[in-house]
């Protein structure tokens, strides 16, 4: 797919669909003599990976708004956008092996489909392509320990150090036959996440050593899934940093 776009439609065409793809924006000018060079590379290039992603044309003397809120200086500017944000760009006419490695970075990679897709089997196999995959250890943590394994989704968890949704998720294993907590971690379950977050982090105060850094990681996992946006996240946030110091 390949269009200009311009002051007025730049939002719709490219910001918002590269919510559903990537979008490759290039800041061009009819003067340009590299640009003349890249925009073909680039056109081919964006051809050749059908309906992946998207090319959309700036010209930068039509829209000098646009190229200024972008901070452009120099053209062919070339930026990647992906759920609506620049995900990474570059300045200049690049060969075409440079710019078919810019635009398969932007693409998901093997490990990416199999996580998307979510059962056990390609989860494992996401982990071998990728041990590092912290999302893929949890999801497959998640499987195992429904059917009862705990041990050994603990054991998954493991291997994703640093990571909070590993970390809470295996908090909230250890915690979760604790008759006290049944009633937050079903909260959470529910969507009632404040309710389940006011619980658990009330539950700190009382809490031993090793139970109270449990809780918060449990609770600082929650967090991390709602994202830093979310209204419920930031009052617990701070409810969190009352209740540990």
């Amino acid at each position: 797919m390949i269009f200009d776009a311009t002051e007025a439609t730049f939002e719709q065409d490219v910001i918002e669909r590269s919510r559903q793809l990537p979008v490759v924006v290039d800041f061009w000018a009819a003067w340009c003599g590299p640009c003349r060079q890249l925009t073909p590379v680039l056109e081919q290039a964006v051809t050749e990976r059908s309906g992946k992603l998207a090319l959309a044309k700036v010209d930068t003397e039509a829209n000098q708004r646009l190229a200024g809120a972008f901070g452009i200086q120099g053209i062919p500017a070339v930026k990647a956008f992906k759920d609506g944000r620049i995900e990474s760009e570059f300045t200049g006419a690049q060969p075409p092996a440079v710019v078919a490695r810019f635009l398969d970075a932007l693409l998901p990679s093997e490990a990416d489909a199999l996580v998307a897709a979510g059962s056990e089997a390609d989860l494992r196999r996401a982990l071998e392509l990728e041990p590092s995959r912290a999302d893929a250890g949890v999801a497959l943590a998640q499987i195992v320990a429904a059917r009862g394994e705990r041990e050994d989704a603990l054991s998954i968890l493991a291997e994703f150090p640093g990571s909070f949704a590993a970390e809470g998720l295996a908090a909230r294993l250890r915690l979760e036959d604790d008759d006290g907590l049944r009633a937050a971690f079903a909260a959470l379950d529910e969507g009632a996440q404040e309710r389940g977050l006011d619980a658990l982090i009330g539950a700190i105060a009382a809490a031993r050593d090793e139970q109270r850094e449990d809780l918060r990681r449990a609770v600082v996992g929650v967090l991390d899934a709602l994202g830093v946006e979310h209204p419920v996240a930031r009052e617990s946030r701070r409810k969190l940093a009352s209740a540990l110091y």
